[in-house]
Protein backbone atom coordinates (compact mmCIF):
# COMPACT_ATOMS: atom_id res chain seq x y z
CA UNK A 1 0.00 0.00 0.00
CA UNK A 2 2.77 2.37 1.00
CA UNK A 3 4.64 1.45 -2.13
CA UNK A 4 1.60 2.18 -4.30
CA UNK A 5 1.13 5.56 -2.57
CA UNK A 6 4.78 6.40 -3.01
CA UNK A 7 4.54 5.55 -6.70
CA UNK A 8 1.51 7.80 -7.04
CA UNK A 9 3.28 10.65 -5.23
CA UNK A 10 6.35 10.28 -7.43
CA UNK A 11 4.19 10.26 -10.55
CA UNK A 12 2.37 13.42 -9.43
CA UNK A 13 5.70 15.14 -8.66
CA UNK A 14 4.99 15.71 -4.98
CA UNK A 15 7.70 13.32 -3.79
CA UNK A 16 11.27 14.16 -4.73
CA UNK A 17 13.59 11.63 -6.17
CA UNK A 18 16.17 10.42 -3.71
CA UNK A 19 18.85 9.90 -6.36
CA UNK A 20 19.84 11.23 -9.79
CA UNK A 21 18.57 9.34 -12.77
CA UNK A 22 21.20 7.02 -14.11
CA UNK A 23 20.42 8.18 -17.67
CA UNK A 24 21.25 11.90 -17.05
CA UNK A 25 24.15 12.88 -19.41
CA UNK A 26 27.38 14.27 -17.95
CA UNK A 27 27.94 17.81 -19.36
CA UNK A 28 31.52 18.54 -20.45
CA UNK A 29 33.12 21.97 -20.87
CA UNK A 30 33.64 22.70 -24.55
CA UNK A 31 37.14 23.70 -25.64
CA UNK A 32 38.54 24.94 -28.97
CA UNK A 33 39.69 22.18 -31.25
CA UNK A 34 41.61 24.53 -33.60
CA UNK A 35 45.13 23.23 -34.05
CA UNK A 36 48.23 25.51 -34.07
CA UNK A 37 48.91 24.72 -37.74
CA UNK A 38 45.39 25.80 -38.68
CA UNK A 39 45.81 29.04 -36.75
CA UNK A 40 49.06 29.80 -38.57
CA UNK A 41 47.45 29.11 -41.92
CA UNK A 42 44.57 31.43 -41.07
CA UNK A 43 46.96 34.22 -40.03
CA UNK A 44 48.98 33.77 -43.20
CA UNK A 45 45.84 34.01 -45.31
CA UNK A 46 44.83 37.26 -43.60
CA UNK A 47 48.30 38.72 -44.16
CA UNK A 48 48.24 37.76 -47.83
CA UNK A 49 44.87 39.46 -48.25
CA UNK A 50 46.23 42.82 -47.08
CA UNK A 51 47.05 45.42 -49.78
CA UNK A 52 50.66 45.10 -50.84
CA UNK A 53 53.08 47.99 -51.21
CA UNK A 54 54.16 48.77 -54.79
CA UNK A 55 57.30 46.89 -55.70
CA UNK A 56 60.32 48.77 -57.10
CA UNK A 57 60.49 48.86 -60.87
CA UNK A 58 63.22 47.13 -62.82
CA UNK A 59 64.45 48.18 -66.24
CA UNK A 60 61.69 48.55 -68.81
CA UNK A 61 62.05 47.02 -72.27
CA UNK A 62 61.10 49.56 -74.93
CA UNK A 63 59.58 49.00 -78.35
CA UNK A 64 63.14 49.03 -79.72
CA UNK A 65 64.01 46.07 -77.48
CA UNK A 66 66.36 48.13 -75.29
CA UNK A 67 66.13 48.20 -71.50
CA UNK A 68 66.01 51.55 -69.73
CA UNK A 69 65.04 52.83 -66.27
CA UNK A 70 61.44 54.03 -65.86
CA UNK A 71 62.41 57.73 -65.94
CA UNK A 72 63.92 57.34 -69.42
CA UNK A 73 61.32 55.03 -70.91
CA UNK A 74 58.46 57.34 -71.92
CA UNK A 75 59.49 60.93 -72.68
CA UNK A 76 61.37 61.01 -76.04
CA UNK A 77 63.61 63.85 -74.82
CA UNK A 78 64.64 61.97 -71.69
CA UNK A 79 65.05 58.76 -73.65
CA UNK A 80 67.45 60.42 -76.09
CA UNK A 81 69.33 62.10 -73.26
CA UNK A 82 69.68 58.77 -71.47
CA UNK A 83 70.80 56.93 -74.61
CA UNK A 84 73.39 59.49 -75.70
CA UNK A 85 74.54 61.64 -72.78
CA UNK A 86 73.68 60.54 -69.27
CA UNK A 87 76.53 58.67 -67.64
CA UNK A 88 79.09 59.53 -70.30
CA UNK A 89 82.36 61.01 -68.97
CA UNK A 90 82.72 64.80 -68.94
CA UNK A 91 86.26 65.95 -68.18
CA UNK A 92 86.46 69.55 -69.37
CA UNK A 93 85.98 72.65 -67.25
CA UNK A 94 83.16 74.24 -69.25
CA UNK A 95 81.22 71.00 -69.51
CA UNK A 96 81.44 70.30 -65.79
CA UNK A 97 80.60 73.90 -64.89
CA UNK A 98 77.49 73.67 -67.08
CA UNK A 99 76.36 70.44 -65.45
CA UNK A 100 77.14 71.76 -61.99
CA UNK A 101 75.00 74.81 -62.75
CA UNK A 102 72.10 72.88 -64.26
CA UNK A 103 72.06 70.43 -61.35
CA UNK A 104 71.70 73.42 -59.03
CA UNK A 105 68.84 74.86 -61.09
CA UNK A 106 67.18 71.43 -61.11
CA UNK A 107 66.93 71.35 -57.31
CA UNK A 108 63.23 71.01 -56.47
CA UNK A 109 62.26 70.55 -60.12
CA UNK A 110 62.21 67.67 -62.60
CA UNK A 111 65.21 67.06 -64.83
CA UNK A 112 62.88 67.08 -67.83
CA UNK A 113 62.06 70.72 -67.07
CA UNK A 114 65.74 71.67 -67.06
CA UNK A 115 66.50 69.64 -70.17
CA UNK A 116 63.76 71.40 -72.12
CA UNK A 117 65.23 74.75 -71.10
CA UNK A 118 68.88 73.80 -71.60
CA UNK A 119 69.38 75.65 -74.88
CA UNK A 120 67.87 78.78 -73.33
CA UNK A 121 70.14 78.38 -70.30
CA UNK A 122 73.18 78.10 -72.55
CA UNK A 123 72.22 81.26 -74.40
CA UNK A 124 71.43 83.18 -71.22
CA UNK A 125 74.65 82.12 -69.47
CA UNK A 126 77.10 82.64 -72.37
CA UNK A 127 77.34 78.90 -73.04
CA UNK A 128 78.46 78.52 -69.42
CA UNK A 129 81.85 80.07 -70.01
CA UNK A 130 83.10 80.60 -66.43
CA UNK A 131 85.10 83.71 -67.33
CA UNK A 132 82.06 85.43 -68.81
CA UNK A 133 79.57 84.30 -66.17
CA UNK A 134 81.88 85.42 -63.35
CA UNK A 135 81.74 88.96 -64.76
CA UNK A 136 77.93 89.18 -64.70
CA UNK A 137 76.68 92.31 -62.92
CA UNK A 138 73.32 93.62 -61.70
CA UNK A 139 72.16 94.31 -65.25
CA UNK A 140 72.82 90.68 -66.16
CA UNK A 141 71.01 89.49 -63.06
CA UNK A 142 68.02 91.64 -63.96
CA UNK A 143 68.16 90.31 -67.52
CA UNK A 144 68.16 86.73 -66.27
CA UNK A 145 65.32 87.38 -63.83
CA UNK A 146 63.22 88.67 -66.72
CA UNK A 147 64.05 85.77 -69.05
CA UNK A 148 60.94 83.57 -69.05
CA UNK A 149 62.75 80.80 -70.90
CA UNK A 150 64.87 79.82 -67.91
CA UNK A 151 64.24 79.12 -64.23
CA UNK A 152 64.04 82.59 -62.72
CA UNK A 153 65.33 81.90 -59.24
CA UNK A 154 67.52 84.71 -57.93
CA UNK A 155 69.36 82.54 -55.41
CA UNK A 156 70.27 80.00 -58.09
CA UNK A 157 71.33 82.72 -60.53
CA UNK A 158 73.61 84.27 -57.91
CA UNK A 159 74.95 80.80 -57.08
CA UNK A 160 75.87 80.22 -60.72
CA UNK A 161 77.78 83.51 -60.85
CA UNK A 162 79.55 82.72 -57.56
CA UNK A 163 80.43 79.22 -58.78
CA UNK A 164 81.90 80.66 -61.98
CA UNK A 165 84.24 82.82 -59.90
CA UNK A 166 85.12 79.82 -57.72
CA UNK A 167 85.85 77.78 -60.86
CA UNK A 168 88.34 80.42 -62.02
CA UNK A 169 90.10 80.45 -58.63
CA UNK A 170 90.28 76.67 -58.68
CA UNK A 171 92.54 76.75 -61.72
CA UNK A 172 95.44 77.42 -59.38
CA UNK A 173 94.82 73.99 -57.82
CA UNK A 174 94.58 72.07 -61.07
CA UNK A 175 91.06 73.01 -62.11
CA UNK A 176 87.44 72.02 -61.56
CA UNK A 177 87.64 68.81 -63.59
CA UNK A 178 90.67 67.50 -61.72
CA UNK A 179 89.05 68.18 -58.36
CA UNK A 180 85.71 66.57 -59.21
CA UNK A 181 87.25 63.48 -60.80
CA UNK A 182 89.59 63.00 -57.83
CA UNK A 183 86.53 61.76 -55.94
CA UNK A 184 85.89 58.85 -58.28
CA UNK A 185 85.29 55.79 -56.06
CA UNK A 186 87.16 52.49 -56.40
CA UNK A 187 83.93 50.62 -57.09
CA UNK A 188 80.56 51.56 -58.53
CA UNK A 189 77.05 50.41 -57.54
CA UNK A 190 75.37 47.58 -59.46
CA UNK A 191 71.65 48.27 -58.93
CA UNK A 192 69.01 45.86 -60.20
CA UNK A 193 66.08 48.07 -59.23
CA UNK A 194 65.46 51.77 -58.83
CA UNK A 195 65.26 51.24 -55.07
CA UNK A 196 68.87 50.00 -55.05
CA UNK A 197 70.27 53.16 -56.68
CA UNK A 198 71.92 55.32 -53.99
CA UNK A 199 71.23 59.05 -53.83
CA UNK A 200 74.37 59.93 -51.89
CA UNK A 201 77.72 58.34 -51.14
CA UNK A 202 80.80 58.93 -49.04
CA UNK A 203 82.47 60.36 -52.14
CA UNK A 204 79.64 62.77 -52.96
CA UNK A 205 79.67 63.98 -49.36
CA UNK A 206 83.44 64.53 -49.51
CA UNK A 207 83.15 66.31 -52.88
CA UNK A 208 80.42 68.55 -51.49
CA UNK A 209 82.64 69.55 -48.57
CA UNK A 210 85.64 70.17 -50.84
CA UNK A 211 83.66 72.44 -53.16
CA UNK A 212 82.03 74.37 -50.32
CA UNK A 213 85.44 74.94 -48.79
CA UNK A 214 86.44 76.60 -52.07
CA UNK A 215 83.44 78.91 -52.22
CA UNK A 216 80.96 76.87 -54.25
CA UNK A 217 77.27 76.94 -53.30
CA UNK A 218 74.26 74.74 -54.11
CA UNK A 219 76.59 71.74 -54.06
CA UNK A 220 74.99 69.44 -51.47
CA UNK A 221 75.91 65.72 -51.36
CA UNK A 222 72.72 64.64 -53.16
CA UNK A 223 73.28 67.18 -55.94
CA UNK A 224 76.91 66.11 -56.21
CA UNK A 225 75.93 62.46 -56.43
CA UNK A 226 73.58 63.31 -59.30
CA UNK A 227 76.47 65.16 -60.97
CA UNK A 228 78.75 62.15 -60.52
CA UNK A 229 76.11 59.89 -62.10
CA UNK A 230 75.49 62.21 -65.05
CA UNK A 231 79.18 62.65 -65.85
CA UNK A 232 80.29 59.01 -65.61
CA UNK A 233 82.21 59.27 -62.34
CA UNK A 234 79.97 56.49 -61.05
CA UNK A 235 77.87 54.08 -63.11
CA UNK A 236 74.41 53.68 -61.62
CA UNK A 237 72.77 52.29 -64.75
CA UNK A 238 70.57 49.34 -63.85
CA UNK A 239 72.44 46.11 -64.53
CA UNK A 240 69.83 45.16 -67.14
CA UNK A 241 70.07 48.51 -68.95
CA UNK A 242 71.55 48.63 -72.44
CA UNK A 243 73.75 51.52 -71.23
CA UNK A 244 75.39 49.64 -68.38
CA UNK A 245 79.18 49.70 -68.79
CA UNK A 246 79.17 51.81 -71.99
CA UNK A 247 80.95 54.87 -70.59
CA UNK A 248 84.43 53.44 -70.95
CA UNK A 249 85.05 54.29 -67.30
CA UNK A 250 83.48 51.23 -65.69
CA UNK A 251 83.09 47.65 -66.95
CA UNK A 252 79.60 46.23 -67.40
CA UNK A 253 79.99 43.90 -64.43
Amino acid sequence: MASEQDDNRRASGTMPLTHSPIWAPTMKKTTSTTKPAAKKAHAAAKKAARPKKPQPLDAIIGADGLARPPWASVDPLLKDYYDTEWGMPVRDERGLFERLSLEAFQSGLSWATILRKRDAFREAFANFDPDVVASFDEKDIERLMNDERIVRNRAKILATIANAAATIRLRDEGGLAALIWSFQPHTTPAPRTIAEIPTTSAESLALSKALRKRGFVFVGPTTMHALMEATGIVDTHLVDSHRRGTSGVWPRE
